[in-house]
Formats: C-alpha cells, sequence, structure tokens
C-alpha cells in the first residue's frame, strides 16, 4: 500500500510542475538587460524597422515551428515590425549572453538594439502584439 501512495504522490507532483510550466508558457515578461548585443543578433536589426523579433531557436526544439509560423503571420501583418529567427545550436554563447535557457525565446529589439520585451514558449499573438503597440508606428492588423 505504501508503494501506491508514493505513486500517487509523484504523479502528483509531476501534475503540479506540468501546470506550473504551461502557465508560463508564451508569457510576456519585462525585458533583461544586458550591456551589449552579441554581433550575430545585432547583425539580424535593421535600424529601418522599429520593432524586430528575434525568435532563439534550436535544432531540437518541438515548438519553433509553431512559434515561427505565429511570429511570421504577425510581423506580416503588422507594419513596422519584422520577425527573423536564429538558430543558436551551434552558438551557446549568444544564448547565454542574452540570459536565454529554453527555445524557443523571442526578443524584441528596437532599432537600436535595446530590449523590449522577450517571450518563452510560443507567444500568445494577442498578449505579444499588446505589448509591442507602444513601440509600433501605425495600426496593428
Amino acid at each position: 500500500m505504501t508503494g501506491a501512495w508514493a505513486l500517487l504522490g509523484a504523479v502528483a507532483v509531476v501534475a503540479v510542475i506540468a501546470v506550473a510550466l504551461r502557465a508560463r508558457d508564451g508569457r510576456v515578461r519585462a525585458a533583461k538587460p544586458h550591456q551589449g548585443l552579441p554581433a550575430p543578433v545585432r547583425d539580424l536589426l535593421d535600424p529601418g524597422v522599429p520593432v524586430t523579433l528575434v525568435q532563439l531557436s534550436t535544432t531540437t526544439c518541438a515548438n519553433c515551428r509553431q512559434t515561427r509560423a505565429v511570429l511570421e503571420e504577425l510581423a506580416g501583418r503588422t507594419a513596422g515590425l519584422r520577425h527573423v529567427e536564429l538558430d543558436v545550436t551551434d552558438l551557446p554563447e549568444v544564448a547565454a549572453d542574452l540570459g536565454v535557457l529554453r527555445a524557443p525565446t523571442t526578443v524584441a529589439l528596437d532599432a537600436s538594439g535595446a530590449e523590449l520585451l522577450r517571450v518563452g514558449g510560443v507567444p500568445k499573438p494577442d498578449r505579444l502584439i499588446a505589448a509591442l503597440r507602444p513601440h509600433l508606428p501605425g495600426p496593428i492588423g
């Protein structure tokens, strides 16, 4: 009987952890301060675009395709918003410099390279666009 209670307890702990991780997925968070952008990220910026969404992905990332689809669609219908993807599989120093611990992570940068916000996991489009609205020039489609 003790084994059954131990198993039940383990299942409960795993369920609580899963719920907690699920609640954090796609949440828009405030920008993390950092000294400067790594060169591979800085090279992706276009000074003529107010906001660039840099999606940091890896080759083994399960949610990266879904994130790419969400961000491309959002950038395609929003003036002043651009999406680029950077595979950091072979660039762990870039992820470390930015304080990225999971893939996908999306970092929103302004034209000067200042971080505006970040999202871990698959972003929720309505929350992301609401957080970006003050940084975008025109109407959002």
